[in-house]
């Protein structure tokens, strides 16, 4: 059963599976290392303390398992979303369970008025993704194609 919960600093090596280079290819990093794991954790913990806080950032969770990560950065009343998953958690709904777990969030608790979100032009998964979620594609570059979603 897929859940969402905060990150913890034990989460290293299987953040480290998450990013890794099949799931990044399509975007501007590259894989995390072990050491890169531990520091963005640590960066992320720090954002949990925020007051205000301004980014989201949920472990995605199968039964005790952290496939994946989804984010919110929020600008007051909107908020930008992203997700990946690690390679084995591909094809088997989780990623949209999981930012439709997060748009409740964003709706209910943080109180949004709408989400954002962006993929690279050949993330044709996450399209499928945006699409089932209800998002609106709003623009395309060479670079990315743009979505929102009214909350």
């Amino acid at each position: 059963m897929i859940s969402l919960r905060e990150l913890r600093p034990d989460d290293a090596p299987s953040l480290q599976r998450v990013y890794s280079e099949p799931s990044v290819r399509h975007l501007p990093r590259p894989a995390m290392t072990s050491a890169s794991a531990a520091a963005w954790l640590t960066a992320h913990a720090a954002q949990q303390r925020a007051l205000p806080r301004v980014l989201y950032c949920f472990g995605i969770d199968d039964t005790e398992d952290l496939i994946g990560v989804v984010k919110l950065r929020s600008d007051g009343t909107t908020a930008a979303l992203s997700y990946i998953l690690r390679p084995d958690a591909w094809g088997h709904g989780h990623a949209t369970t999981a930012v439709t777990l997060m748009l409740g969030y964003a709706a209910t608790v943080l109180r949004l008025t709408s989400v954002t979100a962006k993929h690279h032009p050949d993330n044709h998964a996450s399209a499928r993704v945006l699409a089932k979620t209800g998002f609106t594609r709003t623009a395309r570059s060479t670079t990315a194609v743009t979505y929102i979603r009214p909350l």
